[in-house]
């Protein structure tokens, strides 16, 4: 088998066995897991090992451009993205923790909790969806009542107060200053 065969072959071998072992990033993976994972890229590079500086070189530069290719298929093959990187899985819905798919991606409710928390947010009932997404990162997005005030949101309340209380207002004070009136009102004369 030539070398740039032996190169495919190994980079989709660690693909499909990366794959299978979950959908945390380098930060979230405990030192076992971060141990299994180097060992494996090591014993993935063994059939390869050369003792030529060039063959060395040349291996690594095929294992960027699969990496690249494989990138580029994704960008044009939407089955080929799902069955590389994976889609979110839905974790939380309408309030409501998805068990069966917290056990799929092996994450404890503790964990999730940990992310939300970090996310700033401290209960489950106030998130409508939540997602682990395809790199590990949680999405999530918040029911209406615990959405925070954003400015616009304050503005458009502000607006429509301050047009009521105008409307309130006929009586003003400040008539006789806005109007320049000479006459002082007949209760102080």
């Amino acid at each position: 088998m030539s070398l740039f065969w032996k190169v495919i072959l190994i980079a989709l071998m660690g693909i499909v066995i990366l794959k299978f072992s979950g959908r945390k990033s380098i930060s979230q993976m405990t030192i076992p897991e971060v141990v299994v994972m180097l060992s494996i890229g090591t014993v993935l590079v063994q059939p390869i090992g050369q003792k030529s500086v060039g063959k060395t070189g040349m291996v690594v530069a095929l294992f960027v451009a699969v990496l690249f290719l494989l990138e580029y298929l994704q960008l044009k093959i939407n089955w080929l993205e799902k069955l590389v990187t994976g889609k979110s899985k839905i974790v939380i819905q309408n309030g409501v923790l998805n068990v069966p798919e917290l056990k799929k991606l092996r994450l404890t409710v503790d964990q999730l909790e940990m992310r939300l928390r970090m996310a700033g947010i401290t209960k489950i009932e106030d998130v409508k969806t939540a997602t682990i997404e395809s790199n590990g990162d949680l999405g999530y997005e918040l029911m209406e009542d615990a959405k925070p005030l954003t400015i616009g949101d304050f503005k458009r309340l502000m607006g429509g107060y301050l047009e009521t209380q105008s409307v309130e207002q006929q009586d003003n004070i400040f008539a006789e200053l806005d109007n320049q009136q000479k006459d002082h009102p007949k209760y102080l004369q």
